[in-house]
């Protein structure tokens, strides 16, 4: 179910360039990377009114004019607001899926709602699952919290999941316990939420977890490559790259 994720590379978050006017997540740096032949990577966090969104922080201040909370805003009012660096909307999942209609594979990154990649989640899964059901194309869900891609097997278990897998040093997750990032490197849900890949942290991917599950013939994905060296030895390991600031 995975083959078509490896016939190109993943562009991480759209073939994103500012300065030609193509933010990340946006439709414009979707086209590109259809039109360049790529696979597309995306983040989804959910409006105040139940819509999954195409955008990867939780607040608003780092892609737009505006700031707070991206949950705290209706879809309409996202759809509103201009990403900066070009006169994109902030778009729905709906409307990507109606740029790419199964044009190139599609990698969709469902944002942890938890806030410390616990299980508070389930809302957002039921919905995008609901909409991705009439979705004609390659398509694949992931996320960094185990108990999101567990929901995603329960509401479309006939949709390919993964987990965004990740060293978990404290210090990069501070709203994490620590004893949750132990145990989290430790990758220890693949088989519980019945996983067909992870997506793994590119300067990791000589990690004693992730060579276990290499050999239980697991697929490796890696985030995210930013330069051809960088892709040159991450192909040694993962069967496909997410990448951005190059063409790969």
């Amino acid at each position: 179910m995975l083959d078509a994720f490896l016939k190109a590379p993943l562009a991480h978050r759209t073939l994103h360039d500012v300065r030609a006017g193509r933010p990340e997540n946006s439709l414009a740096g979707a086209r590109a990377a259809i039109a360049a032949g790529y696979g597309i990577e995306i983040d989804l966090q959910l409006s105040s009114d139940g819509v999954p969104m195409v955008f990867h922080d939780d607040h608003l201040q780092r892609l737009t004019r505006h700031f707070g909370a991206l949950r705290e805003h209706t879809a309409s009012e996202l759809g509103a607001m201009r990403l900066t660096h070009g006169d994109e909307p902030i778009p729905t999942l709906e409307q990507f899926l109606e740029l790419v209609a199964g044009q190139v594979p599609l990698l969709i990154e469902i944002k942890d709602q938890d806030g410390a990649l616990g299980p508070d989640t389930g809302d957002i899964e039921r919905l995008v699952c609901d909409i991705l059901q009439g979705y004609q194309g390659p398509v694949a869900l992931m996320s960094f919290n185990p108990h999101s891609v567990a929901k995603c097997a329960k509401f479309a278990p006939d949709i390919p999941r993964g987990l965004v897998t990740d060293p978990f040093d404290p210090a990069d997750w501070p709203e994490v316990p620590k004893e949750r990032c132990a145990e989290l490197a430790m990758i220890p849900d693949y088989a519980r939420v019945g996983a067909s890949f992870v997506s793994h942290q590119v300067k990791d991917l000589h990690s004693a977890a992730l060579k276990g599950l290499i050999a239980q013939g697991a697929t490796v994905f890696c985030w995210t490559v930013r330069s051809p060296a960088q892709e040159k030895e991450a192909r040694k390991v993962a069967q496909n790259i997410t990448f951005e600031g190059y063409l790969a």
